[in-house]
C-alpha cells in the first residue's frame, strides 16, 4: 500500500513537472482593459535579421534610422522606457503614427508617402530586404507576429516579426502595405483585452489621388524601390478586429508553441543517460575499488610488517601540496561559484514563471543584478581557497578577485559595443546604460566581493586530513591517454554531450531572434550538467591519482572547463552550417559573443570540477591511516 502511494506521488510530481516544462509561466504585466473606440498604442521596435533558414547578419537597426525613410509620428518618435535587461538586448521602442481604436476596422489607410528616397538609402533597403531583415512592432504588450502552422500537429502559432520585404526573380520587393489583424477577448463586464496580433505585410505599387488619398486595387502590382534617387513610398495600412476565446492570461501560448517537444525529450534523456553512465562509474569506484583500496591499505597499516604503500595512496603526501598559480586558480574558481549561484537562482526564478517573456528583458534584468550580488560568494570561495593552499598576498587575492573576471567580461562587452556603434546598428548599448552598469558594479558587485573575501580569510584555515612532504614525489612517466591535453579534452567532451542538443535551441533563440521556451528543460540539463562535470572530473582525477600523479588542481578545472572550449568549436561548426554572414562587422561580433559566453561556460564548469574533485580527495584521504 505503501509503495503504491509513493507511486502514485512519483507519478503526479512527473506529471507536474511536465506541465511546467512545456508552457508555465505568469504574465509579468498587468492587464488593461479597453472599450469600443478606446486608443490602442501601437509601438515600434528594431528591425532584426529574421531568415528563418540561414541568418546573413546579426546586426539591428533603429526603426527610425535615417537611411530606412518609414513614417514618423507628429511631432517626431517618442521613446519608450525599457529595462536594463531589454536595452542591453538592443530593445529601442518608440511611438508609430498609426490610429489604432478597439473593434474600429480600416481598410487602405494611409500612413504616409515619403519624400524621394537617395539612391545610397534605396540600395540600402534594398540589401536589408535581401538580407532577410523583419520588422518588430508592440501593441499592448504583444510583439506583432507572422502566422504559421505546425507541420506534424496541424496547430497555428505564431512567429515574431515580419518580413521587410522578399525576394522574387532577384528582384527585392518592399513590403509597404501592412493587413493588421488584432484578436481581442471580451470580459463579462463589457472591456476587452488584446490577445494577439498578426501582421500579413505586401507589397503594393500604389499612387496618391488628387486628394493625396492612396489608390487602392486588390490587384495592384508589387512595388520595387528603384535605385535612381526618385522613388518614394506609399505606406498604408488596414486593421480588422477579431473575437477570440483566448483568455488574456494564455495569450502568449500561441508564440510559446513548441514545434517538436520530442526532441527536446530526447536532449534531456540523452543527458540523463550519460548521467547514469557516468554515475554508475563514479559508484562502481566508490562502493568497490575505493573501499577495497581502503579497507587493504587500513589492514596493511595494522599489521606488524608494515608493507611499501601502492595505488592513489602512494601520494598521500603530496595529494595537497598547493598548485602553481594559486592566485588565479582561486580567482577563477570563485568567480565561478558565482556563476553557478546566479544561473540556479535565476533558472529557478524563471521555472516558476516569474521571468514572463511580457516582461520584456526580465530575464536579463534579473541575470546582470543577481550576478551583482552574488559578489560575495565569489570573494569568499576565492579567499577560502587562497588560504588553504597558504596563500599570503591577501590584498591581492581580494582585488583580483572583484575585478578580474568581471573585468574581462565587461572589457569584452564594450569593445564589442564599438563594433555595433561603428556599423550603427541599435544594438549598441548607450553610453548612459554603460555607466549604470559600472555603477551597479561599483556600488554593488565590488563592495560584496570584498566583504566576502573578509569573511573567507577571517575564518580559520581548511586543514587537509594529511600531511604535504618537504621533498615533492617524482611523477612516473603516464600513459598517452593520462597526459594533460588529451586526458582534459577526453574529460571535456562528457559534460558538452549532455548539454548540446539544448544548446542548439538556444543557439537558434539568439541569433533567430526567437524565444526560447524550453526553461524547464533548460533547468533539468543545467542540473545535469553540474552532475556530468563532478562525476567527469572525479574519475579522471581517479585515474590520474592510481598513476602517481598528483597534479589535480588545474587539471580538475580545465577537464570540466573543456565543455567551454567545445562549445567555442560548436559555434563554429554553427557559424559554418547555419548562418551565412559576409561582412566583417557581422562575423566579428558573432565570435566575439560566442568567445565570451565559452569563456563564463568554461569558469562556471571549471569551478564545478575542482570543488567536486577537492571534496572527494579530502573524503578519501580522511578515511585511511597515515604515519
Amino acid at each position: 500500500m505503501l509503495a503504491t502511494s509513493r507511486v502514485g506521488a512519483i507519478i503526479t510530481l512527473v506529471a507536474l513537472w511536465t506541465n511546467m516544462c512545456l508552457a508555465f509561466y505568469l504574465p509579468g504585466v498587468a492587464p488593461v482593459d479597453y472599450t469600443v473606440d478606446d486608443e490602442v498604442k501601437l509601438l515600434v521596435n528594431s528591425l532584426t535579421p529574421m531568415s528563418s533558414h540561414q541568418v546573413k547578419s546579426v546586426i539591428s537597426y533603429d526603426y527610425y534610422y535615417d537611411k530606412l525613410h518609414f513614417c514618423q509620428p507628429e511631432g517626431g518618435p517618442q521613446t519608450q522606457s525599457g529595462s536594463l535587461g531589454s536595452i542591453l538586448f538592443g530593445d529601442r521602442i518608440f511611438t508609430s503614427p498609426f490610429e489604432l481604436r478597439m473593434a474600429r476596422n480600416e481598410s487602405c489607410k494611409l500612413l504616409c508617402q515619403t519624400e524621394a528616397i537617395p539612391k545610397e538609402d534605396a540600395q540600402f533597403i534594398n540589401q536589408l530586404i535581401v538580407d532577410d531583415y523583419g520588422i518588430n512592432w508592440v501593441v499592448d504588450g504583444l510583439p506583432a507576429a507572422r502566422e504559421n502552422t505546425d507541420e506534424h500537429t496541424g496547430e497555428k502559432y505564431y512567429n515574431i516579426g515580419f518580413s521587410l520585404g522578399y525576394n522574387n526573380d532577384a528582384k527585392a520587393l518592399l513590403n509597404n502595405h501592412y493587413d493588421i489583424n488584432i484578436y481581442f477577448h471580451d470580459r463579462p463586464d463589457g472591456h476587452r483585452r488584446v490577445v494577439g496580433v498578426v501582421v500579413f505585410p505586401s507589397s503594393k505599387d500604389r499612387k496618391l489621388d488628387k486628394d493625396n488619398k492612396p489608390i487602392c486595387d486588390k490587384n495592384d502590382l508589387a512595388f520595387q524601390l528603384k535605385e535612381d534617387g526618385k522613388s518614394k513610398v506609399v505606406y498604408t495600412y488596414s486593421v480588422t478586429w477579431l473575437p477570440s476565446t483566448t483568455a488574456w492570461a494564455t495569450r502568449w501560448d500561441n508564440y510559446l508553441h513548441i514545434l517538436d517537444p520530442s526532441i527536446h525529450w530526447f536532449s534531456l534523456v540523452n543527458s540523463i543517460v550519460i548521467v547514469l553512465f557516468l554515475t554508475g562509474m563514479v559508484g562502481m569506484i566508490l562502493l568497490r575499488a575505493l573501499h577495497k583500496d581502503i579497507s587493504r591499505y587500513n589492514s596493511v597499516e595494522a599489521q606488524e610488517d608494515v608493507q611499501e604503500d601502492y595505488g592513489w595512496k602512494l601520494v598521500h603526501g603530496d595529494v595537497f601540496r598547493p598548485p602553481t598559480q594559486a592566485m588565479m586558480l582561486s580567482v577563477l574558481v570563485g568567480s565561478g561559484a558565482q556563476l553557478i549561484a546566479m544561473t540556479a537562482l535565476t533558472l529557478v526564478f524563471a521555472v516558476l514563471g516569474f521571468l514572463s517573456p511580457s516582461n520584456r528583458g526580465s530575464l536579463a534584468t534579473v541575470m546582470v543584478i543577481f550576478f551583482m550580488i552574488f559578489g560575495c560568494i565569489s570573494g569568499f570561495v576565492s579567499a577560502r581557497i587562497y588560504k588553504m593552499n597558504g596563500g599570503e598576498a591577501w590584498k591581492a587575492n581580494v582585488v583580483l578577485t572583484a575585478v578580474f573576471f568581471p573585468g574581462v567580461i565587461l572589457g569584452g562587452l564594450f569593445a564589442l559595443n564599438f563594433f555595433l556603434i561603428a556599423s550603427d546598428s541599435s544594438g549598441a548599448v548607450p553610453f548612459g546604460t554603460m555607466m549604470a552598469v559600472l555603477g551597479l558594479y561599483t556600488i554593488i558587485s565590488f563592495p560584496l566581493s570584498v566583504a566576502g573575501s573578509y569573511f573567507g580569510f577571517r575564518k580559520p584555515r581548511i586543514e587537509q586530513p594529511v600531511r604535504t612532504n618537504q621533498i615533492p614525489r617524482q611523477i612516473p612517466d603516464q600513459p598517452f591517454y593520462l597526459r594533460p591535453i588529451p586526458s582534459i579534452f577526453m574529460g571535456g567532451i562528457l559534460p558538452f554531450g549532455a548539454i548540446f542538443i539544448e544548446l542548439y535551441f538556444i543557439m537558434n533563440s539568439i541569433w533567430f531572434h526567437r524565444i526560447y521556451y524550453g526553461i524547464g528543460f533548460l533547468f533539468l540539463v543545467f542540473g545535469v550538467l553540474l552532475l556530468t562535470c563532478s562525476q567527469v572530473t572525479i574519475l579522471m582525477c581517479y585515474f590520474h591519482l592510481c598513476n602517481e600523479d598528483y597534479h589535480w588542481s588545474w587539471r580538475a578545472f580545465l577537464t570540466a572547463g573543456a565543455c567551454g572550449a567545445y562549445v567555442f568549436l560548436y559555434s563554429i561548426l554553427y557559424y559554418l552550417t547555419k548562418l551565412n554572414i559576409n561582412s566583417f562587422t557581422s562575423t566579428v561580433l558573432y565570435f566575439g559573443y560566442s568567445a565570451i559566453i565559452s569563456i563564463v561556460l568554461t569558469v562556471l564548469t571549471g569551478a564545478v570540477g575542482y570543488l567536486a574533485c577537492l571534496f572527494f580527495l579530502r573524503k578519501i584521504f580522511n578515511s585511511i591511516k597515515v604515519d
